[in-house]
């Protein structure tokens, strides 16, 4: 039977790269661009469309230019939609084309842009970060949860942090049932590449074969 820690380094070999680090965002950086532009892409994966289409949606958005708040709040509607509609949101793409301008628009209005002052104003408490973080049209539960799997590469308050997709993961490979369990398997920078290949390896259909490679 293979050990946690044999499973684990299965997981990594295969799914150990980060969302941010496969749409090029560079999040440990802190900043406000790739602070938002990581905002984009937890709206666009929390759609039940499949995660291929969210990232891909995410990386033409970013290749049009529209990387930061103001460029996307004054972005044409139309393009934001033909954007959408070619990586895979026929039938949501209107919807999550609004979802983004005034998510845009909402985050100028009360934190000029910038998700470090959300921090600042929650205090750097959790739960009021995600709280903040679910105010944002289109940020739902899931999307912020997405959000904090590796935004807490530089937002220490939230580690560890694992939502609930991960958790069910970790637990059908008997990696541990809490987050805790969890985070005592890597060292603290090796633990939302963890997170993000749980979440790779069950969207894969991935488990059976990672215990097998174990």
């Amino acid at each position: 039977m293979a050990s946690k820690s044999d499973i684990v380094q299965a997981l990594l070999d295969r799914h150990g790269q980060t969302f941010c680090d496969e749409l090029g965002i560079a999040i440990e950086r802190n900043e406000p661009a790739p602070l938002f532009q990581w905002l984009v892409a937890s709206n666009l994966f929390s759609t039940q469309i499949g995660f291929e289409h969210g990232a891909q949606a995410a990386k033409d958005l970013f290749d049009a230019g529209l990387t930061t708040p103001r460029r996307m709040f004054d972005s044409q509607w139309k393009n934001r939609v033909r954007i959408l509609n070619e990586a895979g949101y026929a039938r949501m793409d209107e919807k999550y084309a609004t979802y983004l301008r005034k998510m845009s628009g909402q985050l100028i209005e009360r934190y000029d842009g910038d998700l470090r002052r959300l921090r600042e104003a929650a205090g750097k408490k959790r739960e009021d970060e995600i709280a903040r973080l679910k105010q944002f049209d289109g940020i739902s539960k899931s999307g912020a949860s997405i959000f904090c799997r590796e935004v807490q590469a530089v937002w220490h308050e939230l580690y560890p942090f694992a939502d609930d997709k991960a958790l069910q993961a970790a637990r059908t490979l008997g990696l541990g049932a809490d987050v805790w369990t969890l985070a005592d398997l890597v060292d603290t920078e090796d633990f939302p590449r963890l997170v993000a290949a749980l979440v790779r390896a069950d969207l894969q259909n991935d488990l059976d074969a990672i215990r097998d490679a174990a």
